[in-house]
């Protein structure tokens, strides 16, 4: 075997092999895997809740929090959209419409509405990331080593072929069996950006020659790392010395290009403006096309000299420290970016809009300038770029382990962990706030999420609702008001009907702030997922039960007078301790 090197223009770098051995064994097969497509046409469709129960339970959901005199008119507004022959009825006849004729009919327009619409950067705003154990590596051959440990081989191999083994619910409604197209769109995916809103590409021969190459970061310099040579995928061992290459290649100061992976951390519509401006170049529009038909992007970070807590490790993941560190180091369109530090901060940060992070954890370039364009252009758009230290120093994140009990004393109660923990979230957040939970729908089919209402007027209501685990099936089931409300709104938007009232309204609009935005990620794993509030004033709060403790990962901004991670970290602990009191003395009676 050896090394053919291709330098493009001024800018990205490839490396190819030519040739390889038999004995081929590494992590990245799937040529020659062979799998049972499992179709997700089997699955119903996601269903069309009756107008008059949507409308009933959102009245219900909204009343607590708007005053009286307000809610009365929000009240009227509702009922007479859904008056008969109104407003709501004709809107209701077009999205069952809608359902017959498509696959799902919700799925556009949530991931336009929760994603693509959204003008945010991705990093704290939107992508969240999983945070690995902390690792020890002798010298940076040991980390590379450790890049090759994520034995992606066969999950590569049957998501690209869409041979996986179907997933089937647990707990409520177990053994259903659930929509496995997440899956599938973890390495063949790329969000595009856009001027006003991003796409969300889907390759669709990602079998074919396109899918046989990685992007390897390191030292902000990107590389081209091809897994299959002449129809043959290679070994562990060749793969090893390509990463060595890489490494040395990216540490020659002379040819060290400028770090162009810090303009996809940019807000959408101007990182879609300095791509506007690359693509005018040919070479350059051939190296965004390789970038974004890669499986997945490894980047290789160096030392970030920060003590390796579990909250700086999440910080790290968010941001990789601004592009002072390693924030340049990455390519966030991406949906999958595997981070393998030199000083042993690990993880994954996914780009959230093709899949939800329970997918994730279930399932263990630089563009070509012209020296003369680049001079009097592109510095400029790299120097404007808004990935600054604001944004890496606004992020309040507090990782935190609780460690008085776990899981097992939840189920001892008889009760369920997921539900048990949102309790103790509500009382930490003692104020009567919207909260949104997702709830996962994936039993039908290209079912995303839809969102758990947990928070309601009173605290004994809501642990009453929370504990029989209604409004979590209500949701589950695809009978929730979010995805209902917002196709109502979608279709008469296509319509050109105007805005009607009920979505205008002040309850309305304030009912969808979520300023308390939680997740559950389990994982057997001593590994947790992290993510930056939804909004300015809020709290973003991931947690992972384990049997002996819940390990917790909550942010807010340090630019809001209203939020403080630590402040609800404490709140947090305090409530658990106090909700098991209080379980210990019933018990005791």
């Amino acid at each position: 075997a050896y090394w053919t090197i291709l330098t493009t223009s001024a800018s990205m770098q490839m490396i190819k092999h030519q040739g390889c051995r038999e004995d081929n064994q590494f992590a990245f097969s799937f040529l020659n895997k062979k799998g049972i497509f499992r179709s997700h046409e089997a699955l119903p469709k996601v269903p069309v809740p009756p107008l008059k129960q949507t409308l009933d339970l959102y009245l219900r959901c909204v009343q607590h929090l708007v005053k009286d005199e307000h809610f009365q008119k929000t009240k009227a507004i509702v009922e007479k959209f859904g008056a008969p022959e109104g407003t709501g009825e004709f809107l209701q006849k077009k999205l069952l419409e809608r359902r017959d004729k498509t696959t799902n009919w919700v799925y556009d327009y949530w991931l336009e509405d929760m994603y693509l619409n959204n003008r945010l950067a991705l990093p704290v705003n939107s992508s969240p990331v999983m945070v690995f154990p902390k690792q020890t590596f002798s010298d940076h051959k040991d980390a590379l080593r450790y890049v090759l440990s994520f034995d992606m081989d066969h999950y590569v191999s049957t998501a690209i072929r869409r041979a996986l083994p179907v997933d089937y619910a647990r707990g409520q409604l177990a053994g259903t069996p659930l929509c496995m197209e997440q899956y599938y769109r973890l390495f063949t995916s790329y969000r595009l950006p856009g001027l006003k809103r991003d796409t969300l590409k889907v390759q669709t021969n990602a079998a074919s020659s396109e899918a046989e190459h990685i992007i390897v970061a390191c030292k902000n310099q990107f590389f081209v790392l091809d897994v299959v040579a002449k129809n043959k995928q290679l070994n562990e061992m060749e793969i090893l010395s390509q990463l060595e290459k890489i490494v040395k290649m990216a540490e020659n100061a002379e040819e060290r290009l400028p770090p162009f992976g810090v303009l996809t951390s940019d807000g959408r519509t101007e990182w879609a403006q300095a791509r506007d401006v690359l693509i005018k170049d040919p070479t350059n529009r051939k190296s965004l096309e390789v970038i974004e038909s890669c499986l997945f992007v490894v980047c290789l970070d160096e030392p970030s000299g920060l003590e390796p807590s579990d909250t700086n490790r999440a910080l790290l993941m968010l941001h990789g420290g601004g592009r002072e560190k390693n924030g340049a180091n990455r390519w966030y369109d991406k949906p999958m970016q595997f981070v393998v530090g030199m000083d042993g901060v690990c993880g994954v940060v996914c780009e959230h809009s093709p899949f939800e992070g329970i997918v994730l954890q279930h399932k263990h370039t630089h563009p070509v300038i012209i020296s003369n364009f680049y001079t009097n252009k592109i510095s400029d758009l790299i120097t404007h770029c808004g990935f600054s230290s604001r944004l890496v120093n606004n992020l309040d994140m507090d990782a935190y382990k609780f460690k008085f009990y776990g899981k097992e004393f939840i189920k001892k109660q008889k009760m369920s962990p997921d539900a048990f923990i949102q309790v103790a979230l509500q009382l930490a957040f003692y104020r009567l706030v919207s909260t949104y939970e997702s709830a996962s729908i994936r039993r039908f089919q290209e079912g995303r999420v839809d969102n758990i209402r947990s928070a309601t007027p009173e605290a004994l209501a809501f642990v009453k609702s929370m504990t029989d685990e209604k409004a979590i099936f209500t949701a589950i089931t695809g009978m929730a008001i979010d995805n209902h409300l917002l196709g109502l709104r979608e279709i008469a938007k296509e319509l050109n009907m105007g805005k009607p009232e009920i979505f205008s309204d002040e309850t309305y609009v304030k009912s969808n702030q979520f300023i308390l935005s939680t997740s559950q990620v389990p994982t057997t794993l001593e590994m947790f997922c992290c993510y930056g509030p939804v909004v300015p004033n809020g709290y973003g709060a991931c947690y992972n039960p384990q049997a002996d403790h819940i390990i917790f990962c909550v942010s807010s901004f340090r630019e809001s007078t209203e939020t403080s991670s630590a402040v609800f970290v404490k709140a947090l602990e305090e409530g658990l301790l106090e909700i098991r009191d209080l379980l210990d003395m019933y018990s005791d009676m």
